[in-house]
């Protein structure tokens, strides 16, 4: 295994935590701004329409895709300015 992905892997724990956060937050400040509620529907929100409790899930789960992608991306390009390798 090369070092630089050693070295990587607590540093993508890290970021991927963060990127979670991140990701959790924006989705409670996108649903709020969309008009609903504070909290968005669980599946099994009794009250909550199908359509709103898929819409939610489908919108989270861009919301957390993007935002890992991007701190995963960037991540790896930090690694390979100061190391010169590509962590993967």
């Amino acid at each position: 295994m090369k070092k630089s992905k050693i070295a990587y892997k607590p540093v993508g724990l890290l970021l991927g935590a963060a990127s979670g956060m991140l990701a959790g937050a924006a989705f409670k400040q996108l649903w709020k701004v969309a008009g609903h509620d504070d909290d968005a529907p669980d599946a099994t929100d009794e009250d909550r329409t199908w359509r709103e409790v898929l819409l939610a899930a489908a919108l989270q789960g861009a919301i957390f895709g993007l935002v890992k992608a991007a701190v995963d991306r960037g991540g790896a390009t930090g690694v390979r300015r100061l190391t010169g390798t590509w962590p993967a």
